[in-house]
């Protein structure tokens, strides 16, 4: 047996994110898709971060709950001060 069989089950995150499948009234789906639209997420995503600060505020988000993942480019190294973060001789 090894180390991690014998004590309480690991806590590890998952590889692979949850495929869930989720069936909703149309117009509750337009409200949201619309709101998602305002705040630049996807549908998908709105519901994710629904869900999540559902869970915080009922206190039952998970403390091993990694924050949303971020989608698009990541910025780059010394962005901040609207420079490329290239250095020139």
């Amino acid at each position: 047996m090894t180390p991690e069989s014998e004590g309480a089950p690991s806590r590890r995150r998952p590889q692979q994110r949850k495929q869930v499948l989720l069936r909703l009234d149309p117009l509750v789906y337009e409200a949201l898709a619309r709101w998602a639209g305002d705040e630049l997420r996807s549908a998908n995503a709105q519901i994710e971060f629904l869900l999540r600060k559902a869970l915080a505020e009922a206190g039952r988000l998970p403390r091993e709950t990694g924050p949303l993942p971020r989608r698009g480019r990541p910025p780059a190294s010394g962005a901040s001060d609207g420079t490329s973060g290239v250095s020139e001789p």
